[in-house]
């Protein structure tokens, strides 16, 4: 069940990353469906698991390299200040599909973008991640989540 108490946030937008090494977008193929709603909703319910129990250090496993270095969990835990203090639970997700705003892609540096929203109630979360490719797997490199 999503929990919020008079909850309208554009919480804690992070800058995304520019790389220093970028990837060509070539090199990396397109996930398929399935796998970026993996993506989405792993990062997702782990931020909501972060929020609820305040405590960022899972989630900052979870970010590239860059992302972590400028980001430590205590910066997390500023970050997303909003969202712990209004006790935003957004678990939701998990059993709600993604619906995607703008169809995916991985730019020219070669950071895959995801951006969409899931209808849950009383509250529509919206996202807008970035991923890149690290030890053979997708890296969060950028989170904006907003919930309205």
């Amino acid at each position: 069940m999503v929990h919020w108490a008079h909850l309208r946030l554009a919480a804690a937008v992070m800058a995304m990353l520019a790389l220093s090494a970028p990837v060509p977008a070539a090199a990396q193929a397109m996930p398929g469906p399935l796998v970026q709603e993996v993506l989405v909703k792993s990062i997702l319910v782990t931020l909501s698991d972060a929020v609820a129990a305040n405590n960022f250090t899972v989630l900052h496993a979870k970010m590239s390299k860059p992302f972590a270095e400028q980001f430590p969990p205590e910066k997390l835990q500023a970050v997303f200040k909003d969202l712990v203090d209004k006790h935003a639970v957004f678990d939701a997700v998990v059993a709600k599909p993604v619906i995607a705003d703008e169809e995916a892609k991985i730019d020219e540096k070669g950071v895959l973008r995801l951006k969409g929203h899931f209808e849950t109630t009383p509250k529509q979360v919206k996202y807008q991640l970035a991923f890149i490719p690290a030890d053979g797997t997708w890296k969060l490199s950028g989170v904006t989540i907003d919930i309205e």
